[in-house]
């Protein structure tokens, strides 16, 4: 359920100007998700969305434009999500195939993403399994002792 509404709240925020909780509150329920406050602030937090200035004084939410995130969130972000989402890995070669919950794949690839690990060179996700391409295939072991501690 937290997975499916973060990545709503994402979807809502790329799609329209949302200038408080409230507005993400009344936007979630229409698309029949309801949250508390504390919920969609944890959500934001989380996402780190942040507010971006619009015509006047007013401020949206969004995604953060360039920059890196914050390494010791995004580490949160992934172990939490392993815990949450992932249900097994297994590789072959320089490929990892990591399976999650339905649904889940793309939020955990993309905390992959952010985790700015170097033996990851791509990932590919769909709904419920990602693929990860390792360079150089000597490196295997040793991402699938990070993963394993994840998922700990």
């Amino acid at each position: 359920m937290k997975l499916r509404r973060q990545q709503l709240i994402l979807e809502i925020v790329n799609e329209r100007a949302i200038l408080t909780q409230e507005d993400l509150a009344e936007a979630l329920r229409a698309r029949g998700i309801t949250a508390t406050q504390a919920t969609i602030s944890r959500d934001i937090k989380e996402l780190q969305l942040v507010k971006t200035p619009v015509m006047g004084d007013s401020y949206r939410y969004a995604k953060p434009q360039g920059g890196q995130p914050d390494p010791a969130r995004a580490y949160d972000r992934l172990r939490r999500l392993f815990q949450e989402a992932v249900v097994k890995y297994d590789c072959s070669g320089n490929l990892v195939v990591i399976h999650t919950l339905p649904g889940a794949a793309q939020s955990v690839a993309s905390a992959l993403d952010q985790s700015g690990w170097c033996e990851i060179i791509g990932t590919v996700a769909g709904d419920d399994a990602i693929l990860l391409v390792v360079k150089p295939v000597e490196d295997v072991p040793k991402l699938t002792k990070k993963l394993e501690f994840l998922l700990k």
